[in-house]
């Protein structure tokens, strides 16, 4: 199973993320996001931040993971290439993402994400789960 894919939208990149659980599909998002601005290969998981968030349903606790990482990338300066989720049964997810300091002379420099948006924000919990977001460009 590949763990994730990108798709066409206007003026948007959208992306699909795979997973034997959903765990794993919310790792798997956080990568295909940083894939987006970098090469996360490239990415040492030097520093780890650890956050927690609780949504209502499992499309907006996708979408506050998702603001989440982008806002630790803006205030942090920092790129992400390690993602372990914890997400219980109250919809509580707790995160350790790992990354460095951005550097442009080492980092390749891809497209830069401005927003997280609900626009076909889905959670299917089928086996394998599958996650679909769309970040605006």
């Amino acid at each position: 199973m590949k763990p994730y894919e990108y798709f066409e939208a206007t003026a948007d990149v959208g992306f699909k993320a795979y997973g034997n659980n959903l765990n794993e599909a919310f790792e798997n998002a956080g990568m295909a996001m940083f894939n987006i601005i970098t090469d996360t290969c490239d990415v040492s998981p030097i520093h780890e931040i650890e956050f927690e968030i609780t949504s209502e349903d499992e499309a907006a606790l996708l979408y506050d993971y998702l603001e989440e990482l982008l806002f630790h990338h803006e205030t942090d300066f920092m790129l992400f290439s390690e993602f372990h989720i914890e997400i219980d049964e109250n919809l509580h997810l707790k995160a350790k993402i790992k990354g460095e300091n951005i550097d442009w002379d080492k980092h390749e420099r891809k497209t830069e994400i401005k927003a997280i948006t609900f626009h076909k924000m889905d959670v299917k919990g089928t086996d394998p789960v599958e996650l679909q977001a769309i970040v605006d460009l």
